[in-house]
């Protein structure tokens, strides 16, 4: 099981002299990948405008992204992911997701929440057939539209798309449609039974979904959590403070456990954005570095 170990920039604000530390930190450390996650309302960078000037910033590191799908045209995103992964000579690593249910997060995705799942269920097959050069026609949930053909295509065939979430119809979603599972807000035993949930719908649906395609996403603090840091992340998801280790041992110790239940891929980003990312990069490596097969 090859471990591998990402970094992300989560929500915590960015800049463009942290991004150039985190490309450039991050490739001279050996972690695996960028990863950028798509907050409308979040003090970050879009993702896929991000990664596009990352991967030309770096011709050898991966780029990753949490990305929203609802509120997104299913033809425009399926050009610029593919597009992505072209300039980035197939680099690219896709995770979609529902996005958040908070307020304004919530209204600006442009979609309420009860209906972002059925929409996933249609889209997402629309873009693994583009990806794979079909002329499509489609009308339905996902939008409408006739006779389009893609172009560019992927360097990826087939450009893997993982999903996240954790409540049950999440699980059997990525059981019937996703190449892997990136949650993120969960406990090892959790995801263990998550993971268990999601091979059996897959193999009830006659698919297979490779054992080196469960990770986690994994938000971390360096210090103690303030008080209103804590009402803040409460208040959007309400296990977040008691799942979020506390200190770089904790992290590890938190990595260690969702090995030892055999996920292997990880996405960890600091819950507040470090004052150096160049430092906070060599305590990480020197944390957790030496996981990674």
């Amino acid at each position: 099981m090859k471990i591998r170990i990402g970094v992300g920039i989560g929500g915590a604000s960015a800049s463009t002299g942290a991004l150039t530390e985190l490309v450039t930190g991050l490739d001279d450390m050996g972690f695996d990948s960028l990863w950028l996650s798509e907050v409308l309302t979040g003090q970050v960078f879009d993702p896929v405008v991000g990664l596009a000037w990352a991967a030309a910033s770096n011709p050898r590191l991966k780029i990753g992204t949490t990305m929203l799908l609802p509120g997104r045209n299913v033809v425009r995103l399926a050009k610029q992911l593919a597009s992505l992964d072209v300039l980035s000579n197939g680099r690219l690593l896709v995770t979609l997701v529902p996005g958040l249910t908070y307020a304004p997060e919530r209204d600006a995705i442009g979609l309420e929440p009860k209906r972002r799942g059925a929409l996933i269920d249609e889209a997402l097959p629309l873009l693994r057939r583009l990806w794979a050069g079909e002329t499509l026609s489609y009308d339905g949930v996902a939008g409408s539209f006739r006779d389009v053909k893609l172009w560019p295509l992927p360097i990826q065939q087939p450009l893997e798309v993982w999903l996240g979430g954790t409540v049950p119809a999440a699980l059997e979603r990525c059981g019937r449609l996703s190449d892997g599972w990136l949650p993120s807000q969960c406990t090892p035993e959790e995801a263990r039974a998550g993971r268990a949930v999601i091979e059996d719908v897959a193999a009830r649906a006659g698919r297979t979904i490779s054992p080196e395609h469960f990770g986690v996403s994994l938000g971390y603090a360096r210090d103690p959590i303030d008080p209103q840091m804590a009402k803040v992340m409460t208040a959007r998801r309400p296990r977040s403070v008691e799942l979020t280790p506390v200190g770089l041992p904790a992290l590890r110790a938190v990595i260690e456990r969702f090995i030892g239940v055999g996920f292997s891929k990880f996405v960890v980003r600091p819950v507040v954005a470090p004052k150096s990312w160049r430092a906070e990069l060599e305590a990480l490596s020197a944390a957790v570095g030496d996981l990674q097969t």
